[in-house]
């Protein structure tokens, strides 16, 4: 609920000339030049700082021989005054991509799966709506990119929401879940195998995601339950196009859900393993920000994915707008 003080504050008393003024005077330091770069007379800016000391009843800058320096109280003043000058230009920006047609940048992080299957299908479906939005793709583990989110850095994201004290700052919409399979070339030794048991595959190289990925904690649950070590000869990476590669020219194994490596699969390129891992994830889904309003280019962009779940994911429901 808005603090009512809080809101006579921002109707009654605060102006963009204040928000202006208070960033400048973080730069500079002094109130002749932060009234130079406002545009502003040296009374002037005076008397602006002055009302607002004298609105909030707290002391913003301490006055030096040489300039001035921001208090506890200044310092989050000018944090947040240049926040709210950044979300105005980012609205005029906006404004100026819808008259002139949809376009924009649209930040989108996403975890391995949905990064070979969802994802490029919702951005094919992006551009043939919105053909000059520019989508920037950036894909890596859950916990490293809900923190981009939460920092700004990205506008949507699509992978889980490990952290519980993050919760309360996202919203999440569940895709689906990822059984993981072991995944091998076609004319892998083991292949022709039967009753493959864990221990068998203990002397075969594993191309394992990094450590602190949620799949890497529970594979190694999986091989300690058993009794069992880490595997003795691993490649450790994320990155698809090296994971297609190892597979394809070594004998090595890899735990992923089949939509990760579906056109090889379908190409006869690559094999599953006649082997239950019994691994399978959380579901992933789409993670947003609360009480943050989508710029139109996200807000298509999230559309596009939503579409493109419905198509992909036969149990997904998007939600109901309104």
């Amino acid at each position: 609920m808005t603090d009512s003080r809080s809101d006579r504050f921002v109707r009654s008393h605060l102006k963009t000339r204040h928000l202006v003024l208070l960033v400048e005077l973080g730069r500079h330091g002094s109130i002749a030049h932060a009234a130079q770069a406002a545009n502003l007379t040296q009374p002037g800016a005076s008397k602006l700082l002055g009302e607002l000391e004298h609105a909030l009843g707290v002391q913003l800058f301490e006055r030096l021989s040489r300039g001035v320096s921001p208090t506890w109280y200044g310092k989050v003043l000018i944090r947040r005054a240049g926040a709210a000058l950044a979300e105005m230009d980012a609205a005029h920006q906006e404004v100026m991509e819808l008259l002139s047609g949809l376009r924009g940048r649209v930040g989108l992080g996403t975890v391995l799966a949905p990064a070979t299957g969802l994802v490029p299908k919702a951005i094919k479906l992006l551009k043939q709506r919105h053909a000059r939005v520019h989508v920037a793709v950036n894909m890596s583990t859950s916990k490293v990119l809900v923190e981009r989110l939460r920092g700004g850095e990205l506008d949507l994201v699509v992978g889980r929401i490990l952290d519980t004290e993050a919760a309360d700052e996202l919203n999440f919409e569940p895709l689906t879940d990822e059984p993981h399979l072991l995944i091998a070339r076609a004319s892998h030794p083991l292949m022709s195998r039967t009753n493959l048991k864990l221990d068998d595959l203990m002397d075969q190289c594993w191309i394992l995601p990094p450590a602190g990925s949620i799949l890497r904690d529970r594979l190694t649950a999986l091989f300690l339950s058993h009794g069992l070590e880490q595997p003795p000869e691993t490649v450790e990476t994320l990155d698809m196009p090296v994971v297609a590669s190892l597979l394809l020219n070594d004998d090595m194994i890899v735990a992923l859900p089949a939509e990760a490596v579906q056109p090889y699969l379908d190409a006869g390129l690559l094999k599953i393993l006649p082997f239950d891992l019994g691994v399978s994830m959380d579901s992933f889904g789409i993670v947003t920000r609360k009480r943050h309003q989508l710029s139109p280019g996200a807000d298509a962009m999230l559309l596009a994915l939503r579409d493109a779940a419905a198509s992909i994911y036969p149990h997904y429901r998007a939600p109901t707008q309104g």
